[in-house]
């Protein structure tokens, strides 16, 4: 908090629940790993990536 604004933090933080989540499902619960749910996680993954890079 003292480096990230809160809105970037709370975004990077959410973000990397989220692709856990979806992550362990896939891995421990067998989820489906389709293309478009394996290309969404790497949408968050760098819109994480991006966020942070751009805040000051």
């Amino acid at each position: 908090m003292k480096v990230l604004p809160i809105g970037t933090a709370y975004a990077v933080w959410t973000g990397i629940g989220a692709v856990g989540a979806a992550l362990l499902g896939i891995l421990l619960y067998h989820e489906p790993a389709h293309a478009p749910r394996l290309i969404a996680i790497g949408m968050i993954v760098a819109g994480i990536v991006l966020l942070k890079a751009t805040s000051p």
